[in-house]
């Protein structure tokens, strides 16, 4: 990036740069692959989805969240993290816990038909519990600093002068990706029309938290 007129304003790369097109094409291809998992922030996207609950909000956080990650790795912060190896354990453990308890949320719900009903005749969660919620399934998974802030951020060095270019790709993924699962989600509703289909998805959610809950507390062991 070159800034002119007195070094005030900075000048924006063509987008029919090849090296540029090529940064933005990687950033996009590897932030789908590091997000398009099953995790506990893509299932927590998919079931407030379905339940046509908060969605716009839940979208919102995890988009905005995930584009300020890949700018701090871009700018470093996967670089300092990783000479913190102490932060990255204490992160972990703090990351199993809560993916424990809310594990055992899910588990309950799938126990009690009543709070699976997808409509407004269901239990709802307000607002500021899911954005709550949400924010903490976020920036309390340690993978996100590994994958997002340090791999992202050590990728995006290898692209010089287009290494933003790099991060647009990225962020333009995590945007499409959980926009598209939290609103696409409801294509599904007819499925999940019957409680027995929420009572079969809470009871996956149940178990892919106490195995991610599990795997935290492993590498937060080893970590240590």
């Amino acid at each position: 990036m070159s800034w002119t007129h007195g070094n005030i304003a900075p000048s924006v790369e063509p987008v029919t740069d090849p090296a540029a097109l090529l940064a933005l094409t990687s950033g996009l291809a590897l932030g789908l692959g590091l997000i398009v998992a099953i995790g506990a922030q893509n299932a927590f996207v998919l079931r407030q989805g379905l339940r046509l609950e908060h969605v716009a909000a839940v979208v919102a956080v995890c988009t905005v969240s995930d584009l300020t990650l890949i700018a701090a790795g871009v700018l470093g912060a996967g670089a300092a993290l990783s000479r913190v190896p102490w932060l990255i354990t204490v992160i972990c453990f703090a990351g199993a816990a809560f993916l424990l308890w809310y594990g055992v949320l899910a588990g309950r719900r799938a126990l009690r038909p009543g709070t699976l009903l997808p409509d407004a005749g269901g239990v709802r969660t307000g607002l500021a519990v899911t954005v709550a919620t949400c924010l903490a399934l976020t920036w309390l998974n340690p993978h996100v600093y590994l994958d997002t802030v340090v791999l992202l951020g050590s990728m995006s060095s290898t692209y010089g002068e287009h290494r933003w270019a790099f991060a647009a790709g990225a962020g333009v993924g995590s945007a499409v990706w959980f926009t598209g699962l939290g609103y696409g989600a409801r294509l599904l509703r007819p499925v999940f029309a019957r409680p027995a289909a929420w009572r079969v998805l809470d009871a996956g959610i149940a178990v892919v938290m106490v195995v991610l809950a599990v795997s935290l507390l492993v590498r937060g062991v080893v970590a240590g």
